[in-house]
C-alpha cells in the first residue's frame, strides 16, 4: 500500500480569522441555492429517513464501505452514506438493508434534512478533506457557512482526522457556538472504518477523534 502523507499547512495554529469567521456564520443563515440533483435524491429517500427508527450520517461516504461498517454498529439505525461523487459512489459494497448510499452535495442535504425538521441519532465526519492551505479556511467544515446547519443536526458527532489543526480549529467552533461537550482524544484501532482509516494507520499516521453533543 502507497505511504499517504500528513497534511501540511502554513498555519502554526488555528486560523487568525477562525472566531471571525465563524460567528459570522452563526449570525447569518446561509441562502445559497439547492442543486437540483441534491433535492431529488433526497425526495426519493425521504420516507425513509422519516422512519420511526433512529437515523445515523455517514457524512462523505465515499466508496460506502464506511456506511456498511457504521450499519453493523447501528443495527437498530437508519444509516445514510452521503456522497457526491457518482465514481465513488459506483464502487460500493452490497448493503444490509438499514443502510442506503445517496449522492448528494453535503451542505444541500444538511440544509434539506433541516427544512424537513429531520435530527440524527449519530452524525459521522470521517477524515474530511482538512484544506491545509490557510487560503481555504471557509472549505473546511467549520469555517463554511453551512456550519450551523450541521449543528442543527443535533445527535452525537464523531469527527476522525490525522490532521490535528482540523480537530483543534473544529473544537474552536464548537465553543463558539455554546457546545459545552466535547471530547478529543488520539486513538489506535484494529477495526478501521473506512479505507482512508485503514491507508493512514497503515502509514503510521497518528489519527485524533472529537465527539460532541450536539442539542
Amino acid at each position: 500500500m502507497m505511504q499517504s502523507r500528513i497534511p501540511q499547512s502554513s498555519q502554526s495554529g488555528p486560523h487568525r480569522r477562525l472566531d471571525e469567521t465563524v460567528l459570522r456564520h452563526l449570525r447569518h443563515h446561509w441562502r445559497s441555492p439547492v442543486h437540483d440533483y441534491s433535492r431529488g435524491a433526497f425526495a426519493e429517500l425521504a420516507e425513509w429517513i422519516d422512519s420511526e427508527r433512529p437515523l445515523v450520517l455517514d457524512s462523505g461516504c465515499g466508496t460506502g464501505a464506511s456506511t456498511k461498517a457504521l450499519a453493523a454498529r447501528h443495527p437498530d439505525c437508519r444509516v445514510i452514506g452521503v456522497d457526491k461523487s457518482a465514481a465513488r459512489l459506483g464502487r460500493a459494497p452490497e448493503l444490509p438493508d438499514n443502510a442506503r448510499l445517496i449522492r448528494a452535495d453535503l451542505p444541500d442535504l444538511w440544509r434539506l434534512m433541516g427544512e424537513r425538521g429531520r435530527r440524527v441519532a449519530h452524525h459521522y465526519l470521517l477524515y474530511p478533506n482538512p484544506w491545509p492551505k490557510a487560503v481555504h479556511l471557509m472549505r473546511r467544515w467549520h469555517g463554511h457557512p453551512v456550519f450551523p446547519d450541521l449543528l442543527a443536526l443535533a445527535g452525537r458527532l464523531v469527527l476522525r482526522s490525522n490532521h490535528a489543526l482540523y480537530i483543534e480549529e473544529f473544537a474552536r467552533a464548537l465553543s463558539l457556538a455554546g457546545v459545552i461537550d466535547v471530547k478529543v482524544v488520539s486513538f489506535e484501532t484494529d477495526d478501521p472504518v473506512s479505507p482512508f482509516e485503514r491507508k493512514y494507520l497503515a502509514s503510521g499516521h497518528r489519527l485524533f477523534q472529537l465527539t460532541a453533543e450536539l442539542e
